[in-house]
């Protein structure tokens, strides 16, 4: 099964250091890689986003940059725009708040039966309302 892999695990294995990662930190970083040698992680052009922001160094940058074109986008439809608003006024009814990103990852990711491999604790939430399946590290 693919997983959509979310911002904060990205920014775990690509832009911190190695030795700074506690224990649990680094399960988690070795389980994305993991996914990667597997050809089963997956990013959207929003996350991509997220993770190119705020670094300042323009060395730092390009090396970041590079490294994430060599994994291909899943085109991010219509459909998935219209899924990702039923999931939030789904999850909203239920008295979940969610942003815009959080429930783009779900829609994208359920519609195309993957699962979400992330460290945010919001969407366990979500997984309960909108039947979604979790990655777990290890």
């Amino acid at each position: 099964m693919m997983v959509l892999v979310d911002t904060p695990l990205w920014s775990l294995a690509l832009r911190r250091k190695p030795g700074d990662l506690n224990l649990r930190e680094q399960a988690l970083t070795r389980s994305l890689a993991e996914l990667i040698r597997e050809g089963r992680a997956q990013i959207i052009g929003l996350i991509r986003q997220e993770l190119l922001s705020g670094i300042r160094d323009e060395q730092q940058f390009d090396r970041l940059r590079t490294y994430l074109r060599a994994f291909d986008e899943p085109r991010v439809e219509v459909y998935d725009y219209e899924e990702a608003a039923q999931m939030h006024n789904r999850c909203r009814t239920r008295g979940i708040a969610g942003s815009p990103i959080d429930f783009l990852i779900c829609a994208v990711a359920q519609r195309r039966d993957w699962s979400v491999f992330t460290v945010d604790p919001d969407f366990e939430r979500y997984e309960k309302v909108l039947g979604l399946k979790l990655h777990s590290a290890g």
